[in-house]
């Protein structure tokens, strides 16, 4: 076994639209930007993760960063081939001499077509997976959050992700009714940066308004622990010139409110298509909030609020989904709901 292992790599990949994430003898070795810098004459690889975000936006013409997915799902094939085969040598550049044959397990969006899901295993492939198994996200962070995905009661789990929000009802290891709407952390980035050029009349990039979000971000306009204002530089839109804006957690929940209510809204409608006896379970045990987009602050009680069910925030929710990967990637005999 332990010849056949060295010769065999099992890796467990959170392909996600914002950061990938992947795990490798039950450790996160990798957990980098999904971003790529690509010279455009040669077509190689420039820089992958950090270092491709730190040129976003820095570019000159024969230099080009990529997002490979949007949306949760590959929308350039070539760059996502190349970002995944290069965060695979992350884990074990010294070993140069060969390259083991990878057991992958991956995670998709629970909304993902035929092609989709035929996409990404033609990435894994082309990247050397000899053996690729998906598992849908919510599963993932269900297992990753700690919950018993194959007993016979309802658990809800709302993954919100950097390209799509995953919201799912799981009873004996599968997925009961869900919802997968492509809202999530790009739209409101996106949000911010169009309230920036609005309000203030200053043109923010991506990453500003990134840091915005992580900053003063708030689903609430009350909070009881409130961030500092956060102040942003940049050019003014009409005269070019540098001009500086202090901005507040409250300025951001007005922004955000139009995108978080379309949330609430698939939230409510997966609930309305949940059977009666499984939507019981759920009011007891709560909702479980997974991914980037649970750490918006006050997130949870605006849920609450609204619903009247109790919302819970996963620990780490960033993780929760490649721990899942994880658990799932070692029990693959066992998981019935992996896809092959």
């Amino acid at each position: 076994m332990g010849l056949f292992s060295f010769f065999t790599q099992e890796i467990a990949i959170d392909l996600g639209t914002a950061n990938t994430i992947i795990i490798h003898n039950d450790k996160i070795v990798v957990d980098e930007p999904s971003i790529v810098a690509i010279d455009l004459k040669t077509e190689k690889l420039v820089a992958i993760g950090e270092k491709a975000r730190q040129m976003q936006g820095k570019t000159h013409a024969n230099l080009k960063t990529i997002r490979p997915l949007r949306d949760g799902v590959i929308a350039d094939f070539n760059a996502a081939e190349q970002m995944i085969r290069g965060m695979i040598k992350m884990i074990n550049p010294k070993n140069r001499l060969f390259s083991p044959s990878l057991k992958l397990v991956i995670c998709i969006p629970s909304g993902s077509t035929e092609v989709e899901i035929r996409a990404v295993r033609d990435s894994s492939e082309h990247a050397g997976g000899r053996e690729v198994y998906m598992i849908y996200e919510p599963l993932a962070a269900a297992i990753g959050i700690g919950l018993d995905v194959e007993a016979p009661e309802g658990n809800m789990v709302v993954d919100i992700g950097g390209g799509t929000t995953e919201i799912a009802v799981i009873s004996l290891g599968g997925i009961v009714t869900n919802k997968s709407i492509r809202i999530a952390g790009d739209d409101l980035t996106g949000d911010i940066m169009e309230y920036m050029r609005h309000q203030h009349n200053i043109k923010i990039g991506e990453r500003t308004a990134e840091e915005i979000k992580i900053q003063v971000g708030s689903a609430l306009p009350t909070l009881d622990n409130p961030p500092k204002d956060f102040v942003v530089q940049g050019p003014n839109q009409m005269t070019s010139l540098p001009i500086e804006v202090p901005v507040s957690y409250k300025e951001i929940a007005h922004c955000l409110e139009k995108s978080l209510s379309k949330i609430d809204m698939a939230i409510l409608s997966a609930l309305e298509q949940t059977p009666p006896e499984l939507y019981a379970d759920i009011v007891k045990n709560g909702i479980w909030l997974a991914g980037g987009g649970a750490l918006l602050r006050g997130l949870d009680k605006r849920l609450s609020d609204k619903l009247g069910i109790p919302f819970h925030i996963a620990e780490d929710p960033l993780r929760a989904v490649v721990r899942g990967t994880g658990i799932a990637l070692k029990n693959v005999d066992k998981f019935s709901f992996l896809i092959r």
